[in-house]
């Protein structure tokens, strides 16, 4: 890989980060009664998801509709399998239960995105609409309807937002 290259997914990664740091801002700025910076937060996460995904593009990696369902297959996979279980782990040992949940809950969830990849791969051309309904608490994802109970983390159906 050319320092180019690295220096791209840097950028990606920070870029990323940024976006979600700055829609968590904003959402904190809403319930404090700051819906203009809250807006000016949106704003620029939105600016950092363009820069993400120009980023992204030059590194060619967004491919066929097919290949990104394998790879996001891939990822969602390997954390499931592997880095949440040791993240897990080190929370325990180092007995912080807040982090604990919170990797316990996107261990829990990342399986349900890697079946619903492997869903969506499996039947591309026949593929049913449906909507798609996502917890507010833990990330549960889910087809047609929220469930009356999160499987997840038991939250009741009123905490789920559908997806547009």
């Amino acid at each position: 890989m050319t320092k180019t290259e690295q220096n791209l997914l840097e950028a990606f990664a920070g870029e990323s980060q940024a976006n979600r740091r700055y829609l968590a801002f904003a959402k904190k700025a809403e319930t404090e009664g700051y819906p203009q910076i809250a807006k000016l937060f949106r704003a620029a996460a939105e600016a950092e998801t363009v820069h993400a995904l120009a980023h992204l593009r030059v590194l060619g990696q967004v491919k066929s509709t097919a290949e990104n369902l394998k790879q996001a297959i891939e990822g969602e996979t390997h954390e499931f399998t592997s880095m949440y279980p040791a993240m897990i782990d080190t929370a325990k040992e180092e007995g912080n239960k807040a982090a604990k949940s919170s990797f316990s809950y996107a261990n829990q969830v990342e399986k349900v995105h890697a079946d619903l990849y492997q869903k969506a791969l499996d039947n591309m051309e026949a593929l049913e609409e449906t909507d798609y309904y996502v917890c507010s608490v833990c990330g549960y994802t889910c087809e047609k309807e929220p469930p009356e109970k999160c499987p997840v983390c038991g939250s009741k159906s009123k905490k789920f937002f559908k997806v547009d």
